[in-house]
């Protein structure tokens, strides 16, 4: 059995772990959005298929009912429209508004994330009235905003074409990349 300071010492570890993780997929994402135009983040590649802005706006969404008042309320808020994240912004003006709400929705997350304590990790909260400890609650939206992350690069790639820049190490220098990484060990 570990003894309560190791265990402080995980938990504080597995915050870190999941604050480094949501900024990672905050990142790719508004590293790929920086690359559309307004006109662009609307931009339907398929039929029945999900724009940018419509992924911008069910992630807006689903921070704001996960996280606020995580540990105090039900992660799905009964204001929540979810329906309604799925439907496409018309104009690119909304493009805009939207960019505002994406950016006040991680602040809940980073927010909540700096107020957790290792102690927190095991304490149970509810989303859709099923019980979960904040650890398999705060891993499952890891999860899930990975996924929608790697979608806005995708969409990006797919209507930026040659002409998007890559996010991580481009076609045909990964040995330059290793090399150098390894010249600043």
């Amino acid at each position: 059995m570990l003894n309560p300071t190791s265990t402080d010492a995980v938990g504080a570890a597995l915050l870190a772990a999941f604050r480094h993780n949501f900024q990672l997929y905050k990142s790719l994402a508004d590293r790929a959005l920086a690359q559309l135009s307004a006109a662009e983040w609307l931009h339907q590649p398929a039929p029945g298929s999900n724009s940018a802005a419509v992924i911008v706006q069910h992630l807006v969404g689903n921070l704001r009912s996960r996280f606020t008042d995580f540990l105090t309320s039900d992660g799905e808020k009964p204001t929540r429209q979810r329906d309604q994240e799925f439907e496409e912004p018309t104009t690119p003006a909304a493009v805009s508004a939207l960019h505002r709400d994406w950016e006040a929705a991680w602040r809940i997350l980073f927010d909540l994330l700096d107020a957790l304590q290792p102690s927190d990790l095991l304490r149970t909260v509810t989303i859709r009235g099923e019980a979960h400890t904040v650890l398999a609650a705060v891993q499952r939206q890891v999860a899930h905003y990975a996924a929608h992350a790697g979608q806005l690069v995708q969409l990006a790639k797919i209507i930026r074409g040659e002409a998007f820049q890559s996010l991580s190490i481009p076609r045909g220098q990964s040995q330059e990349f290793n090399h150098q990484m390894a010249a600043r060990s």
